[in-house]
């Protein structure tokens, strides 16, 4: 029996320059191609990267969109699954973006959006197009809900001294939906310094640990942030765009800004344009890609 090949690409998310941002393995699988959760789950593995994300057509049996998209047909919808090294995941910001860069690149070159089906709802990835120095290039604009952060109970978290290191901390949250825990420092400066102590977040009771505080002034930022995972095989997620569904509203009523510019300063660091629609209680966050790799698999 032969082998099937599948196409994949390797994309460095929210960043214009290779090597930066936040690396993600984009696999597209066509109509006959039959995998499993566990093959998607030892592809993860052998990439070793933060994300590995798989992409379906959704198309229903008589060739058209289904209905429960609820949108036209001339809007293309994608399944879309993201998976860590070590297990599937709700919701990834910077693998969607990932995957709606490698189809506006490869795929759907005449296209400006695309929509996903995911286990978090229907996503949707706009291509807008920019001048920049007298060359074109577009940023993806991506439509993720809003989570909004709450107290939380000490007992959820590890010693806070011993996670940071004994940084002096203002404020410690809780993101709804996602569990999140949020740790504001005093500054951005404090976040981008950090040595953490990744055994001691581990046993948290979240997914994970966000570091935040505001930017320093003349940085042309609104916040820093960094975000740490060690239980679902991330130490340190370079860029994470999921986390800004709760930063934002969180930042957006301490600044009183509907519109910020978040910066990950982690040691590849990344950068995210986000925007607050109160009413529909959803984020739209921005930023660009490079594509750094692209090949085929065996299945």
């Amino acid at each position: 029996m032969s082998q099937r090949t599948i196409k994949y690409a390797v994309m460095d998310a929210f960043t214009d320059e290779a090597f930066k941002g936040n690396p993600a393995a984009v696999c597209i699988l066509e109509e006959k191609v039959d995998v499993d959760e566990q093959w998607m789950l030892s592809v993860a593995k052998e990439f070793n990267i933060s994300q590995t994300c798989y992409l379906t057509r959704v198309i229903s049996a008589n060739g058209s969109f289904p209905n429960s998209c609820n949108q036209s047909a001339t809007v293309p919808h994608f399944g879309l699954r993201w998976f860590t090294p070590v297990t599937e995941v709700d919701l990834c910001g910077h693998a969607t973006l990932a995957a709606a860069h490698f189809l506006f690149t490869s795929v759907l070159v005449k296209h400006e959006s695309v929509e996903f089906v995911t286990r978090s709802g229907l996503l949707t990835a706009k291509k807008i197009s920019q001048s920049k120095d007298g060359k074109e290039k577009f940023f993806i604009e991506l439509d993720f809900p809003a989570y909004q952060v709450v107290g939380c109970d000490a007992s959820e978290l590890p010693s806070i001294p011993l996670t940071l290191n004994d940084v002096p901390v203002v404020n410690v949250l809780k993101a709804t939906t996602i569990e999140d825990f949020i740790v504001e420092l005093s500054s951005g400066k404090e976040v981008a310094e950090l040595q953490p102590n990744f055994q001691e977040i581990e046993k948290c009771a979240g997914r994970g640990i966000i570091v935040t505080g505001q930017a320093p002034d003349g940085s042309g930022f609104d916040f820093f942030t960094r975000f740490f995972s060690p239980k679902f095989g991330i130490n340190e997620d370079p860029v994470c765009g999921s986390a800004h569904c709760s930063l934002m509203p969180y930042w957006s009523r301490k600044l009183n800004k509907k519109s910020l510019t978040a910066f990950m300063a982690s040691p590849r660091s990344g950068v995210l344009h986000l925007e607050l629609d109160e009413k529909s209680q959803r984020v739209r966050i921005s930023g660009e890609a490079v594509t750094v790799m692209v090949g085929t698999l065996l299945a």
